[in-house]
């Protein structure tokens, strides 16, 4: 048992998180190996120079490219747009071009007699399906940003969100008011009564003197 604490918390101090997450790290990297040894089993030289291509493709050509229609996309929305409404148009459109990106050779017909020799099926069907899927991903991003729009403009209203108990403290702050004056003008003088003036005070007189005490009654 002291071992294996002691293997734990080298194993937690290794990854900084917990062992589990270290055991599914190495895992995937198994994985990944495995598939790697499986795929360069064949032509391994085209598989290395495909993925050399990609990279060189994707830095050279598609980051303008892409990075090109990101500004325009971002010029012909309206200026009062808020700058996270063009992931509407990113998140599609990604999506999108990664599927065009794995699919190509069928969805533009470079491999169709290779793939129906392989599956025995017909390949005229990838490329109306990557315009549906298009589509249906561009659809459902627009109808997203109406129900974003719409539950923002309902936000918005005076009402909605705090206006009831805005418009009952307005109201009670009103009342008070008018309870404070009219109990001010029942408390002072009204305009049509005046008070009668105070003259000043008169002389006292002098006190008399006081005479001698009379002899006690026996």
């Amino acid at each position: 048992m002291g071992f294996l604490g002691r293997s734990r918390v080298g194993l937690r101090r290794l990854d900084g998180e917990s062992p589990l997450r270290l055991v599914l790290l190495l895992c995937s990297f198994a994985l990944t190996g495995y598939a790697g040894v499986r795929l360069l089993s064949g032509d391994w030289f085209g598989i290395v120079l495909w993925f050399a291509g990609a990279a060189v493709l994707h830095d050279l050509v598609l980051l303008p490219l892409y990075a090109l229609a990101d500004r325009a996309v971002a010029a012909v929305l309206p200026a009062p747009a808020p700058a996270r409404w063009i992931n509407h148009v990113r998140v599609p459109a990604f999506v999108s071009g990664v599927l065009l990106l794995v699919w190509y050779p069928l969805i533009l017909g470079r491999q169709e007699r290779r793939y129906e020799n392989a599956t025995g099926l017909s390949a005229d069907v990838f490329w109306p399906r990557w315009l549906l899927i298009t589509a249906a991903l561009f659809g459902a991003s627009a109808l997203w940003l109406v129900i974003r729009v719409a539950i923002r403009g309902w936000r918005r209203r005076p009402g909605a969100r705090g206006g009831g108990a805005e418009a009952g403290a307005a109201g009670s702050d009103g009342s008070a008011a008018s309870d404070a004056s009219d109990g001010s003008g029942a408390s002072g003088p009204s305009d049509g009564e005046r008070k009668p003036p105070t003259g000043p005070a008169g002389p006292t007189g002098p006190a008399g003197p006081s005479g001698p005490a009379g002899p006690s009654q026996p």
